[in-house]
This record gives C-alpha cells, sequence and structure tokens, in this order.
C-alpha cells in the first residue's frame, strides 16, 4: 500500500466518530473537488457488490439533465412509494443536512447508517488501494445503502453530466434526460452537443428514455440510435397543458389524465410520470394522484412565511434555471400583491453563486423581468467554489444602482439584514445556488 494511502488510513474516523467527522475525513483524501471518470470507482463499487445487487434485486430508473434532476426524482420516488414499492431515492446537492441525499422510502436514513456505510466504502477504498472524492465516497454509501436496504425501486439523480459520473456505474432499467442547456463548461463542453452525448452516456442497449425537451441535440439522437433506445419525447409522444389552478391534463398515446397539480413544476412532473407510466411497475392512478398531492422538493419554487415575512427559495443558478424561475415568479408576485392591503411591498433579492457559474447572465436576466426587485443582498457562500462579493457586484452594478446593493459578511448576517430592511407587504427571493439557499434556511433555523 502507498505512502498517501497508508496516511489516510491512519487518520481515519471510527464507527464512533460522528457525521460531521466523516464528511471533513471525505473531503480531505483526494487532490480533487471533482474528478470525473469510473476507473477509480468501479473496482471498489464491485468489491462492496452494488453494483450485482441494483442489476438483480432493483428497478433502477437514472436522470440527468441540466435542470430539474431533482423534481423530476422526486415525483418519481412519490409514486413509486404511494404504489407500495420499497423505494430510494438518491439526490445531490444537499441543502442544510447531508441526510437529505439518501432516502429510503421518503425517510432520510440516519447519521448512524450513513457512518456504518461509510466506514465500509472506506475499507474497500484501502483494500483496493485507490483514492476517491468526496462524492465518489458518499454516492458509494448511498448505494450500499439501498442494496442493504434490499430497496425494490432506485431512483437515482445524476450529479454531473452522466457518462463519467460514478451514479453511472449502475445499468438503469428507465432513462430520463431533462433538459440539456450550457453549464458545467469546464467539465461537459461549451455546447449542447458535447453536453448532450455526456448526458446520454447514462443510456444502455435495449432500455427506454424519457427526453424531457422539445430540442435534442444529434449526438443524443445518435446514442439513442447505436444503443438501440426506445424514446418517448416531450411535446411528440406526450404533453401536458394546465386547465386550472388545480388541475392539469396529461397525455400521451395511450391514456389521457385530469390530475391534481403538484408543488412542482409541470414539465418535470410530466417527464416523471412518462418514466413511471413507461416502467413495468404497477402503479395505478390512486398512487399518482396521491404522490402529486403529497410530493415536495425544499428549494424548488419553494414558497414559504417565516419570521413575518414572504419567502421564495428557488435553486435557479443558470440560464434555463432563471427562465423558469420567472416564468412561475411573474405570476405569484401578482398574486401576492394582490392578497396584501398594503401595496407598497417590492421584491428584495437574497442572493449569491458559484464563482464557475455564468453570474452576468443571471443576473442580467433577474434584473431585465418585469418585477419590482428593490433591494440586493448579497454575500459570500461558504463554500471553495463561492463566488468572491466582487464577482457578484461586479455584473450587478451593471444593472442595479449601487445605493440598492447591500454587501454583508456572510448569508447568515445577509439573511437577517433583508429580514431587518423589508416588511410583511414584501416578498424576498433567495436564489442562485444550492448552498444559498441551505445557509438562508440555517440562519433561519429551519430544517
Amino acid at each position: 500500500m502507498s505512502a498517501s494511502l497508508s496516511s489516510y488510513a491512519a487518520h481515519t474516523p471510527t464507527s464512533q466518530s460522528n457525521l460531521t467527522e466523516w464528511l471533513d475525513y471525505m473531503q480531505q483524501i483526494h487532490v480533487s473537488a471533482i474528478d470525473m471518470g469510473l476507473s477509480r470507482v468501479l473496482p471498489v463499487a464491485e468489491y462492496l457488490g452494488v453494483v450485482q445487487s441494483a442489476k438483480d434485486d432493483a428497478y433502477v430508473f437514472t436522470v440527468a439533465g441540466t435542470n430539474g434532476k431533482g423534481s423530476t426524482t422526486a415525483v418519481i420516488s412519490a409514486m413509486c412509494q404511494a404504489a407500495g414499492y420499497k423505494t430510494a431515492l438518491y439526490q445531490s446537492p444537499h441543502l442544510s443536512h447531508f441526510n437529505e441525499r439518501v432516502r429510503i422510502d421518503g425517510e432520510m436514513v440516519s447519521d448512524e447508517t450513513l457512518i456504518a456505510a461509510f466506514s465500509k466504502v472506506e475499507d474497500a477504498r484501502l483494500q483496493c488501494e485507490l483514492t476517491l472524492s468526496f462524492f465518489e465516497m458518499t454516492t458509494l454509501a448511498a448505494l450500499l445503502i439501498f442494496a442493504e436496504a434490499d430497496c425494490d425501486v432506485w431512483v437515482l439523480e445524476v450529479g454531473l453530466g452522466g457518462r463519467l459520473d460514478v451514479v453511472n456505474i449502475i445499468d438503469p432499467d428507465m432513462a430520463v434526460i431533462t433538459n440539456i442547456g450550457i453549464d458545467h463548461v469546464d467539465w461537459l463542453g461549451d455546447n449542447v452537443e458535447a453536453i448532450g452525448a455526456e448526458k446520454a452516456g447514462i443510456l444502455r442497449d435495449d432500455i427506454t428514455l424519457i427526453y424531457g425537451a422539445a430540442e435534442m441535440p444529434d449526438s443524443v439522437q445518435q446514442l439513442i440510435t447505436s444503443h438501440n433506445v426506445t424514446c418517448y419525447q416531450a411535446g411528440q409522444d406526450f404533453s401536458y397543458r394546465v386547465d386550472n389552478s388545480e388541475i392539469w391534463q396529461y397525455s400521451n398515446a395511450a391514456v389521457t389524465l385530469q390530475l391534481p397539480r403538484p408543488a412542482l413544476s409541470l414539465i418535470n412532473t410530466a417527464n416523471a410520470l412518462s418514466a413511471v407510466l413507461a416502467s413495468p411497475l404497477k402503479v395505478d392512478i390512486a398512487a399518482i394522484n396521491h404522490a402529486l398531492t403529497t410530493v415536495k422538493l425544499a428549494g424548488r419554487f419553494d414558497y414559504r412565511e417565516l419570521v413575518h415575512r414572504h419567502w421564495l427559495f428557488d435553486v435557479a443558478h443558470n440560464e434555463q434555471g432563471v427562465s423558469f424561475l420567472l416564468a412561475q415568479l411573474v405570476p405569484l408576485w401578482q398574486q401576492h400583491s394582490d392578497q396584501q392591503e398594503n401595496k407598497s411591498g417590492t421584491i428584495k433579492m437574497l442572493f449569491s453563486m458559484l464563482g464557475d457559474k455564468d453570474i452576468e447572465l443571471v443576473v442580467q436576466d433577474l434584473s431585465a423581468a418585469n418585477l419590482p426587485i428593490s433591494e440586493w443582498f448579497i454575500a459570500e457562500i461558504d463554500h471553495p467554489r463561492a463566488a468572491t462579493v466582487a464577482q457578484l457586484q461586479s455584473p450587478l452594478a451593471v444593472y442595479v444602482e449601487p445605493s440598492h446593493i447591500h454587501v454583508l459578511p456572510d448569508l447568515q448576517q445577509a439573511t437577517h439584514a433583508v429580514i431587518d430592511n423589508s416588511q410583511a407587504a414584501d416578498l424576498i427571493v433567495v436564489c442562485g445556488s444550492f448552498h444559498t439557499i441551505g445557509e438562508a434556511l440555517l440562519a433561519l433555523e429551519v430544517e
């Protein structure tokens, strides 16, 4: 065993260590936070037996895409669970607590369950004499938990791209690609053809793909053809329409359904429903209705009333995400404003992003919207890839009066500042990153 691996082992947490100690350790044992590729992780996965377990014992949905993966996986999971299947759900990143990433039948797994899995993954890693990134370690632990719990259905959200993401060590029975936009250009490429090829890397021979957008890159179509994949595409093979504020209609070649409106995006819900209906799982209309009336996902157009203020939390951090946010925010603001006796309310932005995102484009789109945004409260996220205050201020200064931009030392102080400088008639919009929302919720002491 190499000296570096031995030194890691010497500092490995024990079964008596707490979850924070394990998470801190796993963030330190690899040279890079993002290290795409399956050559290191696959031997460890095979040593643990998770690949064979998924193949033999579970029906696997794998969901890739630029935006909407969280909502899509949440709806698939809720429908399968409501139909009586023991359902595993893996999502990332989390907002406030790591346990949010790993759920069985809707419930976060315990610290103890995670620690036991981390310990087994660490032992396997050392046996294989390999180093793994934080995401690789934690994803393997999630898969091991699902295998040991003997879950009937696994719903897996791809972390980054698809082809080289650790989730892709598991062969899906059903693939979903929500959409393809420009994001993560340093790892996936700077055009939709290159990005599409990476995301379609989750495809396998003779499976089914739900493709959730009207435009499809040629690179995706080529992989569909080469793998003999059956593809159902939004706008061609299935569609939806809104009947009223409480009912929407879903249609494909076989069925037309009148359904209750969920608290999540309808296009993502339609993609999820298409995946469930195209699978061999027995999910009846009662289970679908129950799932749609109960499914929630923190941070996705997430409206709440907290500390006598109205809040909207949304993880929008790229052009597609902001477009979706604004499409829903405009009518929400109108509804909110109409309900206020005091018509002097405005929108206050609590905003921060990661430095590797297109901050200027996001700021431009938010600023150009037909919305009464009166003030911006910004601070640096507590994250290694956080945008600096200067990176946030520079594009904002092009569109916003300097006196309307408030710079705070951190998200906790920014959250309290926006409360102190707002009134009940205002709407506080928190967006820009998962981390922005997570830190704001922690500042508000909300689980």
